[in-house]
């Protein structure tokens, strides 16, 4: 159900860790990867804030955002057409005194300072999209206003994701954990690499909006990049800065085995209620017809899109719409995206393939369950 309108403007970052997924940000954003047979991951974050109540959403790209922009069209499918707030998509250089595309989330505000600057909401809600959570900000809010917080950043208590502490250090991609004291966070820490459970952060911000505006004005006025690292860890003693303990389930997607899991833990029916019994999560409609599961095929736990013609055999995998499996063809532990061809006889295990893609008659490919192989969207293998 829809929380009653509240006085929050939403703000999401679709471009953050990019850098994490290259194969799959080659044509798209991190926002825009297909996740769970009819999904992008955005869907997530944004319908979490529409769910919530929050009828004015930014979304500042920084680039590859094309597909993005063509997922989310006007924002109706999320309830977004409106003559008031809706969705707004900022793309790089979107205000007069931006002069490059940003590196952080202070330098991407800063590209819509003005924007921050006229808005009517007391309260602004930031988040990534590098992760699947049906998340209740309205909540998360309602903390943020009772506890009387200058800030307040959502976590929860888990080890610290593989592919963060396996990724290159780029100089841009930082991940942070927490000390506590009760509820408060009383130091941030950078890229830590320490084993066990930590206070991790999930990058979902809320403050409120006069403060956001002064630090990234200070931010500007200093050159600084990024929000966390810059601009709120030198101040994190001064200013009262709240931790919001989420204990729902949640799924980051650091690197290519941690998208591969993460979707395959949702043939589990468990882990499936988890992330969707609670908020719809709303998506683009496509129209297609039912999934035909044609005399003969065969089908085992698999997640399956509209549009999809299943002649052959499909064990374990994720299989987006549109996706055609041939007669004799076998698809197993394999996620499959839209208007995928799997060609007759083609045996097919551990591949995560992108869109458009034709597997030929009778081709083998297998990766591992440790190393699944990736098809670049628009390949005939």
């Amino acid at each position: 159900m829809v929380k009653s309108n509240t006085s929050a403007l939403g703000i999401i970052f679709p471009n953050s860790y990019d850098v994490l997924v290259p194969e799959l940000v080659n044509v798209r954003l991190m926002a825009s990867i297909p996740f769970a047979s009819r999904y992008r991951i955005i869907d997530f974050i944004l319908s979490g804030m529409t769910n919530s109540g929050i009828g004015d959403i930014s979304v500042i790209v920084n680039k590859n955002y094309h597909s993005l922009m063509d997922h989310l069209g006007s924002g109706r499918e999320w309830d977004l057409v409106r003559k008031n707030g809706g969705l707004h998509i900022f793309p790089p250089f979107a205000e007069k005194a931006a002069t490059n595309s940003y590196v952080g989330r202070a330098s991407a505000l800063a590209n819509i300072l003005d924007f921050l600057r006229d808005a009517k909401e007391k309260y602004i809600i930031m988040s990534d999209t590098h992760m699947v959570v049906n998340f209740d900000f309205h909540a998360m809010l309602q903390t943020h206003i009772e506890t009387g917080a200058d800030m307040t950043l959502a976590y929860c208590e888990q080890p610290i994701p593989d592919g963060f502490i396996k990724a290159k250090n780029d100089g841009r991609s930082f991940y942070y954990t927490f000390d506590m004291e009760e509820d408060q966070i009383k130091k941030v820490y950078i890229n830590s690499k320490e084993d066990g459970v930590k206070n991790f952060s999930m990058n979902i911000f809320v403050i409120n909006r006069e403060l956001l505006v002064e630090m990234v004005d200070n931010a500007l006025l200093h050159g600084q990049a990024f929000f966390m690292r810059d601009v709120l860890m030198p101040q994190i003693n001064r200013l009262n800065v709240k931790g919001y303990k989420y204990t729902g389930y949640v799924g980051f997607i650091t690197d290519m085995k941690s998208y591969f899991d993460e979707n395959m833990k949702l043939l589990d029916d468990y882990n499936l209620d988890a992330l969707f019994a609670g908020s719809p999560v709303y998506t683009k409609i496509r129209g297609d017809h039912p999934t035909q599961y044609v005399n003969g095929s065969k089908v085992q736990n698999v997640m399956a899109a509209d549009g999809c013609i299943i002649e052959g055999e499909v064990e374990n995998s994720v299989l987006f719409r549109g996706v055609k499996i041939a007669k004799g063809a076998t698809v197993k532990n394999c996620i499959v995206m839209q208007d995928t061809v799997v060609e007759a006889g083609a045996n097919i295990e551990y591949l995560i393939v992108d869109k458009d893609v034709t597997i030929s008659a009778g081709k083998e490919m297998k990766g591992t369950d440790t190393f699944p192989v990736y098809i670049g969207k628009g390949q005939t293998v």
